[in-house]
Formats: structure tokens, sequence, C-alpha cells
């Protein structure tokens, strides 16, 4: 297969992640296909979109007609096997679970044709850990997008020992015509270049307020201010989410072995009490 031999998507999460991935695909002219097992967080995903995309028409970033073209090309279903049964592309964005993603990408490897290329978003479990789950390991990759994929620009490819060139360089391309800037990892390591980079800062700042030298808003106002970070790390992880946070971090530690790796007591204090961010309405801020 071919860059210009690739027509649909399918996008397996409708979360924060996976419909704005899916209406990045849209946008770019493929006929993509958003699923999710509970038809209610379709109906949010939608409900978000066009909330979205009504924003960037106020302010002159899209056109009526550009969106509304983008959303006839987007269809949603609770159905796998009517999203995938004739895509040339999935991208999951599901739970950060390794055995809920495993189960995924063997119904995946059933139910989807033999040509399509089968990538996660994930950003801490190596696709080289899923792909044994299929019987197309060379079409398996990481396809790691930033949240919110309708702004962010970098996108992380990762070709495992098990991915073919030729896929590696299909979802170099596919990340091009999504009109984003592509790198390519030629060796798989937990949480890739952006995050492993982030991850310090973020451990870092957790410890600053743990131990009381600041707060959250001080931390988050020196990275903006100090080091021109567009978005303080208390604030980033109330936008992606404390429970994405929480596990994250135990699928690490789960890996290593390390309580290093393991959430900081205060992160779990806060899930514990349902306090996962923007999601919620409470996390390190709170918000209406």
């Amino acid at each position: 297969m071919k860059i210009d031999d690739l027509r649909k998507i399918s996008v397996i999460g409708s979360g924060a992640m996976g419909s704005q991935i899916a209406m990045v695909c849209a946008l770019s002219g493929y006929q993509v296909t958003l699923q999710d097992i509970q038809f209610e967080s379709l109906e949010k995903a939608k409900a978000l979109l066009n909330s979205q995309m009504n924003k960037r028409i106020v302010k002159g970033k899209l056109t009526e007609q550009v969106v509304e073209e983008a959303f006839a090309r987007l269809s949603f279903t609770t159905d796998l096997k009517e999203a995938v049964s004739d895509t040339d592309f999935v991208i999951e964005a599901i739970v950060e679970k390794l055995d809920i993603k495993r189960q995924l990408f063997a119904q995946l490897d059933q139910l989807a044709p033999p040509h399509t290329i089968l990538a996660t978003n994930s950003s801490t479990i190596v696709s080289s850990e899923i792909a044994p789950a299929t019987n197309r390991p060379e079409k398996v990759c990481n396809m790691h997008f930033f949240n919110p994929a309708l702004v962010m620009d970098l996108v992380e490819v990762v070709q495992g020992p098990h991915t073919s060139d030729e896929t590696a360089e299909i979802t170099m391309a596919l990340s091009k015509r999504l009109n984003k800037t592509p790198i390519l990892l030629q060796k798989e390591i937990s949480g890739f270049v952006a995050n492993r980079i982030l991850g310090k800062i973020m451990n870092e700042a957790i410890y600053l307020l743990e131990n009381e030298i600041a707060t959250a808003e001080e931390i988050d106002l020196a990275c903006t201010k100090a080091l021109n970070h567009p978005i303080g790390p208390f604030a980033l992880i109330d936008l992606t989410g404390l429970d994405v946070h929480y596990n994250v971090r135990m699928e690490r530690y789960a890996k290593s072995g390390d309580e290093a790796d393991k959430p900081s007591s205060l992160i779990v204090e806060k899930v514990e009490r349902g306090e996962l961010g923007r999601k919620t309405g409470q996390g390190f801020y709170a918000y209406n």
C-alpha cells in the first residue's frame, strides 16, 4: 500500500483525543469513522466537535462550508465491525491499559482488511507489546498525537522492531497530509521524546507542590512566564486528565517495579476523590 491508496480512516475511542483526531482527519479530506462502545460518548463527542468548529468559524479560522464538508465525511458508530471492515488505517485512542488494548487489536486484526495499518495513539505503551495480539505485527506502530489534537502540531511515529519500513513511511506521510509535523523514532522507548522531557518537569513540579515550596498556580506561572511554556504542568495535567496521568504512571510502574514510577500520593488522592481535571470541573484548579 502507498499513501495515495489511503482513503478511509477509523478512529477507535471518542474521548477528547479520539474525537479531535477524527476531526483532524476529516478536515484533511479523509472519510472517517469514529467508533466507541458507548453511544453517549459518541453523542458527547459530536456536541463538543460542533462547539469547537463553531468557535473556529466565529474566529475566521474555518469557513462554514469547510466545516460542513468535514462533518459530511465523519460518521459515528458503536459497531466495531462497521467501523473497520473497509478501512485503510486505524488509530486507536482508548484507555491506557495494555490488556484492553491487546483485546481490541486482536479484534481489529480479525475485522479489518489485510492491508490495513493498525496504529496506537499511546505514548506510554509501545506497539511491540500490542502487536503480538495480531497476525500483522509489521503493520502495527505508534502514532502519537498531542492534546488538543486540533491545535498541537507534532506527531511522534515510532517504528518498533516489528514495524515494516512501509508502515513507518505511510504513517509519516499520513501525518504530513494531516498538516502535522511528524518525527520518526526508530527505536522504542516508553514516553517517546516529548513526554519523557515533560515527565521530568511534572515530577519536579509535583515535588515542589508536595513540599509546600510553591502553589500550583505559582509553579505554573514560573513555567509560563520564565520558561515561556504555553501552559503550566498542573494546568496541563488538568487538561489531559488526572486519571490519564495516574494510568500512565501505573503502567510504567508495572513494567519497571520502581517505586519512583508510581503516581504521587497527591495524584492518587485526587483521583480517588474524582477530581480528574477539566472533565469533572475540579483538579488542581476549579472549572465552571
